[in-house]
């Protein structure tokens, strides 16, 4: 008999202490960021990270049959949340993404990211295991996410739209289908890039064209991307040390505490904070696969898989924009940027990947006693 309690044994303690030293890091550099100040940046996003922690514990204990049976409820409520968006949607800096409630300003869009990959995932669970190669397979999956995917496009919100693509198309790529299907949809999109570029927004085109060349620029478009790239160098490896860094405290670097914190936390902490800041994100989307491997139920494993790879594109992206190698599409970086609504996001996506991984510990328990 154990003298510890089941109850302990079942907690997350691992993913939390790992979150715990992610998120307490990015406070730091939030605090740093706001000139050694706690307000305004690091004692809101202290305050953001228990209360989504305490809603992903909660999560965790919910059974995942009900996320299986509530898929397709929540994608249909969160899509004419979506067209409600359109009709009477808050415009704020040029966009239409919120919906005001009076006590908070509600952006479905974000929803959509965990619940997209929720509702891909259970379509092909759905799916008899011999239809998966035939047209019927295809499709549908391209309605689920080509609505919410145009919807959230024409915001105009760029880096919301590619989240919600990329998260559907990675379920559908694990569920199976053909590789040639992507390698063909691949060669489709190369192809009509130039047409595509014409119908994007000019502050979008903008963007595509200073990724290319951001020299062309460096007042204007081209000034975020410059400065950050000025900012990591400066770090070196070990960096200028911590409240010392210069582009961010003399206001060289914009959005140096949403977008491109990175930059921020790499000109005081360097290469070396880098190097331990992706490992941190490395371990936590390593437990993410682990558990969609474990699982033997399908579409808990394209759920636990796909919402790791969300987080993923998540960290990928924002880490491929500040330094120049994407352009810059407004993604995020994980229990790092201030803000609500990524953190909000991203730990809906870990309490539900914790859902998965409870209800492997107790098969797998249920089975040793069997």
């Amino acid at each position: 008999m154990s003298l510890v309690p089941h109850s302990l044994t079942q907690f997350p303690w691992r993913v939390m202490v790992l979150l715990l030293a992610i998120a307490t890091f990015g406070v730091l550099v939030l605090y740093s960021a706001a000139d050694g100040n706690i307000f305004p940046w690091a004692v809101n996003q202290t305050v953001r990270f228990c209360i989504f922690s305490a809603m992903a514990l909660v999560l965790s204990r919910i059974p995942v049959e009900l996320f299986s049976r509530f898929a397709f409820p929540a994608y249909g409520c969160v899509l004419a949340a979506l067209v409600v968006v359109e009709l009477i949607g808050g415009v704020r800096g040029g966009s239409q993404r919120w919906i005001n409630l009076g006590f908070m300003q509600l952006q479905p869009s974000e929803f959509m990211k965990p619940i997209i990959v929720l509702a891909v995932a259970q379509f092909y669970a759905m799916l008899p295991v011999g239809e998966i190669r035939r047209w019927n397979a295809i499709w549908p999956a391209l309605v689920l996410i080509g609505l919410p995917w145009s919807m959230v496009l024409i915001q105009p919100d760029l880096g919301t739209a590619t989240m919600i693509l990329a998260g559907g198309v990675t379920v559908m790529f694990l569920a199976g289908l053909p590789m040639r299907l992507f390698v063909g949809a691949g060669l489709t999109l190369a192809a009509i890039v130039p047409i595509a570029f014409s119908f994007l927004h000019d502050y979008q085109q903008k963007r595509v064209l200073i990724f290319m060349a951001p020299e062309s620029d460096p007042l204007g478009a081209g000034y975020h991307i410059s400065q950050s790239k000025i900012a990591i160098g400066s770090g070196g490896i070990w960096g200028k040390g911590f409240l010392q860094g210069s582009q961010s405290h003399l206001d060289y670097l914009p959005e140096g505490h949403t977008d491109f914190v990175f930059a921020t936390m790499a000109e005081e902490w360097g290469l070396a904070g880098g190097i331990v800041l992706i490992g941190a994100f490395m371990l936590l989307f390593r437990w993410g696969l682990r558990v969609a491997m474990r699982t033997p139920d399908k579409f808990a494993r394209l759920v636990a898989a796909g919402l790791t790879t969300t987080i993923f594109f998540y960290v990928a992206i924002n880490l491929m924009m500040v330094m120049g190698l994407a352009p810059v599409v407004g993604i995020p970086l994980p229990f790092m940027s201030y803000g609500g609504s990524s953190m909000l996001t991203v730990m809906l996506c870990v309490g539900i990947i914790m859902a998965i991984d409870r209800s492997n510990k107790r098969s797998s328990s249920h089975r040793n006693w069997a």
